[in-house]
Parts: C-alpha cells; sequence; structure tokens
C-alpha cells in the first residue's frame, strides 16, 4: 500500500478526536470513518476507530470480528470494561485499531437509560484510555449511526471535533439544519469544547449539474469547514467491505482511494480548533 501523498503526516499536538456524524442514513459515514483512518494511518499517523453503530459495518470494513458476544465498545459503556481491553489491531493496515460494535450494542441506549451521566460514559473512557496507554493515538474517529439517540450523545461528548459526511445530493441537505442545532445542544449542555470542524462532501458525480449546486452551497455557507477534497462515486469504495478492507488497502490507485488520502492529507495539515486544557485532560 503506496503511502499517501504528504507523508508522513505531521503529528498533531494531543489527539484529536472527531465524531463522524449525520442524522441522515446512506451519506457515507462508516465508509468515510474507515477510509479516513486507513489513508491517516498509511501516512504514519496512529489512528484508533471507535464503532458506535450496532450495525458494526466499520467493524467490517477493517476486518475486525464482530461476533455477538465478542468484547466490544457495549462493555465498556454498560460494563464498564476499560477501553483498552477491546481495542484490536487493524489486519491489513499498521498503525490502525479499532474497538468493535456488535450486535449486543442495540439494547445499550434502553440499558443507559437508568445510568448516571449516561451521557459521559464513552467520554470517561476515553479520557482513561488516554492517560494509560503507552503511546496514545494521533487521531480518534468515532463512527455513529445515524439518529440522535444516547450512542450518538455519547460520541459527541467523547469528541473535539465534528466531521460530517455530506452526499452531493438535494434531500442531504434538509438535515443539516437540524444537525447542527442537536450539535449547539451538546455544546450548550454537555460538551462546551465540541467544534464542527470538518465537512467532507462524498459521492461527488461530475457529470451532473446537482452535484456542483450542492458543492457550491455547502462551501458557500461553511468555507471554513468543508475539505477541498471531494469523495467521487466509486464502485471500489462500496466493493472494499465485501473483502473485510478498506478502499485504502483494497485498490489504493482507484479514484475513491486516492479522494480519501487528499482528504486525509488536508485533514491533517489543518489546525485543531482550541480546546480547553482542562476539558481536554
Amino acid at each position: 500500500m503506496p503511502p499517501p501523498p504528504g507523508a508522513p503526516f505531521p503529528r498533531p499536538e494531543r489527539t484529536r478526536i472527531f465524531t463522524i456524524a449525520n442524522q441522515k442514513g446512506g451519506v457515507g459515514k462508516t465508509t468515510t470513518a474507515v477510509n479516513l483512518a486507513a489513508a491517516l494511518a498509511a501516512g504514519g499517523s496512529r489512528v484508533l476507530v471507535i464503532d458506535t453503530d450496532p450495525q458494526g459495518n466499520a467493524s467490517t470494513a477493517l476486518g475486525i470480528d464482530h461476533r455477538a458476544g465478542v468484547p466490544s465498545v457495549y462493555d465498556v459503556l454498560v460494563e464498564d470494561a476499560p477501553l483498552a481491553e477491546v481495542v484490536h489491531d487493524c489486519p491489513d493496515v499498521p498503525g490502525l485499531t479499532c474497538v468493535p460494535a456488535t450486535i449486543d450494542l442495540a439494547g445499550a441506549e434502553i440499558e443507559l437509560v437508568s445510568f448516571v451521566a449516561r451521557e459521559m460514559r464513552l467520554q470517561r473512557a476515553v479520557r482513561a484510555y488516554l492517560e494509560t496507554v503507552a503511546e496514545a493515538p494521533d487521531y480518534i474517529l468515532i463512527d455513529c449511526p445515524p439518529s440522535l439517540g444516547l450512542l450518538t450523545i455519547n460520541a459527541f461528548v467523547a469528541g473535539h471535533e465534528v466531521l460530517i459526511p455530506i452526499q452531493c445530493e438535494y434531500y442531504a441537505l434538509e438535515g443539516l439544519s437540524m444537525l447542527l442545532r442537536n450539535i449547539e445542544m451538546i455544546q450548550r449542555h454537555l460538551n462546551p469544547d465540541l467544534r464542527l470542524s470538518t465537512i467532507l462532501l462524498t459521492m461527488y458525480d461530475a457529470r451532473t449539474r446537482l452535484s456542483s449546486q450542492v458543492v457550491d452551497e455547502v462551501r458557500n455557507h461553511f468555507p471554513d469547514q468543508v475539505l477541498r477534497a471531494t469523495v467521487p462515486r466509486s464502485v471500489r469504495v462500496s466493493e472494499a467491505p465485501s473483502h473485510g478492507q478498506t478502499v485504502i488497502s483494497y485498490d489504493p490507485a482507484s479514484t475513491g482511494a486516492l479522494a480519501y488520502c487528499r482528504a486525509a492529507a488536508e485533514l491533517a495539515t489543518r489546525p485543531a480548533p482550541a480546546v480547553n486544557e482542562r476539558n481536554a485532560q
């Protein structure tokens, strides 16, 4: 697997924690999470993916076993297991690790309702992990389910930055204002350091006028957050998970892989938003 352009990427001063979220399904959240993670790792960064979607698609794409009963993020959220005990190495990409999600997670939201500080359980686990691990990851990418339940709220509270993948189609824009309101709510009540830092345009089709219009509209509204790199529609990107791989290792020369490598390089060279030193610990 050839290193991406700009590799080795500069190392951030502290671990950057991205929550990858969009309440609309099918916009490329999981695809973005695993392929950005693989591209960052290929560029020399240490990356941890935390899969909080009960479907476990990110775990599948990274080649991680996530059958029912496998130690997973469920054990962290519900059973108070240390995060270090459920971290698995990705077999194809050195430097890339994953906390898998299993079907057990489907009932976690109901179980968490009665817990004290239920919205902060993932945040506390991540902080404890970063304090005890010998080599802290440069990046933690949290893949969310397409809803605003307790699992997604835990991901927002644990993160410092929000990365929103936006599909280059009209309907993708409709739910964006609701997502932004939810992020503001999390900022006010649970995580004042959360920032919308990055937007990645996915499923771009240069042949259609609509894709160009969506790109222009999003760039006009969010000039500082939108990455210059866009991810085109790609058969290889869709095929890779069926082989238990990211497109970065499945076909590194494909247009989708190159697009994610460009996005990762851009992400790595962007400065992290300022956070409260005390809250970041």
